[in-house]
């Protein structure tokens, strides 16, 4: 029972954070950072519009939200499943977020994941230093 409390405790400070970001207007802190979408952009766009029950936006936004939910029932029953089969899951799922990933990176078409750098909070910084650093040099 103490592990199942851990793994909740786990997922409810994950969400929360993710929560503080969006409220902050930070959203996705890799996004935020470098400018550039992570694996999982879209995500929370989803799960948002699956409780609206608009199942085609939730595939729009991301089409592996049903995912995580079941990589957390995987993760918990750990002990259930064979450890070749768990390692086999986790790896293939890892690897269709992935293949997604990229291919969404790549489609100039995707509004959703973006290849930004310039717009990174880190490209700024070094932006704004460069500028500094010309002005006194």
């Amino acid at each position: 029972m103490k592990k199942y409390r851990e793994a909740l405790t786990a997922v409810l400070a994950i969400a929360l954070i993710y929560i503080v970001f969006y409220i902050v207007g930070v959203g996705c802190p890799i996004k935020f950072l470098t400018g550039i979408s992570c694996a999982g952009c879209g995500m929370t766009r989803a799960y948002l519009s699956l409780l609206r029950l608009d199942v085609a936006a939730a595939f729009h936004y991301h089409p592996l939200f049903p995912l995580p939910p079941l990589v957390l029932l995987l993760v918990l029953f750990r002990k259930r499943v064979p450890d070749k089969i768990y390692k086999l899951m986790l790896f293939t799922i890892t690897g269709v977020f992935l293949i997604i990933y990229l291919l969404r990176l790549f489609d100039a078409t995707d509004t959703v994941v973006v290849f930004e750098p310039t717009r990174g909070f880190i490209y700024r910084i070094f932006e704004f230093l460069g500028r500094i650093l010309k002005n006194v040099l």
